[in-house]
């Protein structure tokens, strides 16, 4: 059985209990749109099951590792990211990880204006 955390922020989201700006979902995996985004194009890819972040993972996730990077390429492209996109997953402390629950942040889209060019 999957396991989920009662109080956990993603598990919530992954249950509906918590709104979000959903851009996936499907048995295993959500993915949705950062409240606070870091770059035109920012969202997370979650496992629905918690798991705290890489330092919980190991080769018998690796179904799971794998359907989670599968999805991302698609999503990205969907979104709008057709020039290329950043992949960042916070580990722990000192990785400045915020929620406790593997998420990836996919981040891109055009590239901002800069002046003076």
């Amino acid at each position: 059985a999957m396991h989920q955390e009662k109080d956990c922020l993603f598990c919530r989201i992954a249950r509906g209990e918590v709104p979000s700006r959903k851009v996936y979902e499907d048995d295993d995996l959500v993915a949705f749109h950062d409240i606070n985004p870091a770059a035109p194009v920012h969202f997370l890819v979650i496992p629905r099951a918690h798991l705290v972040n890489l330092y919980d993972a190991d080769e018998s996730q690796a179904p799971l590792l794998g359907r989670l990077f599968g999805v991302i390429g698609r999503l990205a492209r969907e979104q709008g990211c057709n020039d290329g996109f950043r992949v960042v997953v916070n580990n722990g402390r000192v990785g400045r990880q915020e929620v406790y629950h593997l998420h990836i942040h996919i981040m891109g889209g055009p590239e901002p204006l800069r002046s003076g060019r």
